[in-house]
This record gives structure tokens, sequence and C-alpha cells, in this order.
């Protein structure tokens, strides 16, 4: 342990599983001495985080719905009330209907566009606006965007937008936000096999292909986006704000794949 966050409290949103982007990012900050708090969304996911979250020496659990403005409400009361300000929040939320991450992207429907945007976009804004009201004395907001959001990726479709959106959003977000000391970063990981990365058709092969593709010949780990994580939200990422950081072996340099993969 360096103690990079040693007293800083941030929240964590966005864990399934142990193997969750949001959780790697969890399990290095709380190694670098962050106290965190943990949201999920129902009871389903709450008792798949709570064993997680105890084991980074943290019981701080809050039911959230970034889609419902009561349980938001209620949620950041929860987090004013028992620590008072924040120092850092990571939003690894992203939804969009599993059955329009295969075929075609002109067949995305209204709704799910809707939802998706809403859901995957929005509530980074709200996230935002209600943690930098705990941040007096500045402090990180962290999003995860991937590359689908510039260059066509096969089936990512609707996502590909929303990511697009949510980009901006962060450019906008640290303008916003810099003057009251807030930094607004996103970091664009590759392919990672998550639960979510399982929803998108065509997801092992992409897995595979950047793999064997990037300059680094690997796809990212979780220690290494959690490591990424750890660097924006401590004091040596002071003035880095409005930035998309990949973590992805290189591969959004490329032009096309590898000679010997052509």
């Amino acid at each position: 342990m360096a103690d990079l966050l040693k007293g800083k409290r941030g929240l964590i949103m966005g864990v399934a599983n142990d193997h969750s982007i949001a959780w790697g990012i969890a399990r290095a900050m709380a190694a670098e001495g962050a106290e965190l708090a943990f949201s999920y969304q129902g009871e389903a996911f709450g008792k798949r985080v709570e064993p997680l979250a105890a084991s980074v020496g943290s019981d701080f659990l809050i039911d959230v719905d970034v889609a419902d403005d009561a349980s938001m409400e209620a949620g950041f009361a929860r987090l004013h009330d028992r620590w008072g300000s924040l120092d850092f929040v990571v939003h690894a939320i992203a939804f969009s209907d599993k059955s329009e991450l295969t075929g075609r992207f002109i067949n995305t429907t209204r709704a799910n566009f809707g939802n998706s945007l809403a859901i995957s976009c929005y509530s980074l804004i709200d996230v935002a606006r209600r943690a930098s009201e705990l941040m007096t004395e500045g402090g990180t907001v962290l999003t995860l965007t991937y590359q689908g959001s510039n260059k066509v990726t096969p089936f990512y479709n609707v996502m590909g937008v929303a990511k697009a959106a949510l980009e901006s959003a962060v450019r906008y977000l640290a303008n916003d936000l810099g003057p009251d000391g807030i930094r607004v970063n996103a970091i664009s990981p590759g392919p990672m096999k998550t639960l979510a990365g399982a929803a998108i058709g065509g997801a092992r092969k992409t897995y595979k292909h950047t793999g064997l593709n990037a300059p680094l010949r690997a796809n990212a780990t979780l220690e290494a986006v959690g490591g990424t994580a750890v660097y924006l939200a401590s004091d040596a990422g002071a003035f880095t704000s409005g930035e998309i950081i990949h973590v992805d072996g290189g591969f959004h340099i490329l032009g096309m794949p590898q000679p010997d993969h052509l």
C-alpha cells in the first residue's frame, strides 16, 4: 500500500460481481487507503455486493436506482448524513436492452434509445451534480466509456451513441465543475470479460481480436484499470480533467489489424 488515497472517501456505483470493472477500481482504491461506499440496485445485486464491500472493509451500502429521482435523493442524503463530504465518485453504470445489442443499429427502437441514453449518460450528469454538492474541498468524478463511441464496433449499436454522449458530457461537466476544484474524467478500457460486456453480440470474438492486435498484444486487466483510476482520484491527477484515458493495450491507435491477422 502506498496510501495514495489515504483520508479520501468515495462512492463506487456499478459493481455487479467480482469481474466488474467497478470492482477492480474499488479494490485498487481500497488498497491505497480509500474509505468506500457502494451503491447497488435491488436486493439481488445487494447480496452480491455486500461480501465484496466487506472484503475491503466497507459496511456502507446504498440501494440506488439512477432512473428514479427520489431514490437518488435518498441515496445522496445518506452519504451526507454519514460522511458529510465526498472526495470521489466512480460512475460505472450503463444499460441497453440486450436484444438490441445484436443485429443492425438502424433497428434501434425509440424506447430503448431513450432508456439507454438516460441510464448510460444522463445518470452521470445527475450523479455529478449531486456528488459535487458534497465535494466541498474539490474532488473527482470518474466514469467508464468504450471506443465504440467514435469507431463502429460490431453490435455495440445504441451503446456507441450513448458512450459518445457520455464522453461529451465528461467535457462539459469538467468545464462546469473545474472552478470548484472538481475533476471529471473517463477511462476507456478495451473489451473486458464482464457481465455487461457479455451482453453484446460477438463479445468473445471482439475480445480475442483486440488481444491479438493491440500493440501490447493483450487486453486490459482489472488491475490496470484500477491503477489508472487511483491516479485520477489521487493528488497526482490534480491537473487532469476532461480527458478520455485509454487503457486498452494501445488498440485505439490502430488503423487496421496487425499483418498476421489481416
